[in-house]
């Protein structure tokens, strides 16, 4: 039987905690929708998610590595490429971030944006 003490109504779901702890930090879910539909070069990256910073682009793929949701792949060239791809990890929160999209086009105003 659930537990219902007011102690356990307060607590806050530590799954939910973790995912919204990378999820929820600016340019996270538009770089991993980005990567959902295939490995692509840093630069192309940058071109598609418009407003991000090398920096910051730098930062969220090295956490996402680090969370094991993204994986690097250099490309020794000529020219030397970098590319990211999704791992299995990442590419399983597909159907979590399509029901995110859905619900925000049902209940989030639209800003105008793309």
């Amino acid at each position: 039987m659930a537990e219902h003490s007011e102690q356990a109504c307060r607590r806050v779901d530590v799954g939910i905690t973790r995912v919204f702890e990378l999820f929820g930090k600016r340019w996270t879910g538009p770089i991993v929708s980005v990567l959902m539909q295939h490995p692509v070069h840093f630069a192309d990256l940058r071109r598609a998610i418009p407003g991000i910073s090398e920096r910051m682009l730098s930062d969220r793929l090295s956490e996402l590595g680090a969370a094991g949701l993204v994986v690097r792949d250099v490309d020794e060239g000529p020219p030397l490429r970098v590319s990211y791809r999704l791992t299995q990890a990442g590419a399983a929160m597909e159907p979590a971030l399509k029901e995110l999209a859905l619900w925000s086009k049902t209940y989030l105003a639209d800003d105008g944006g793309c």
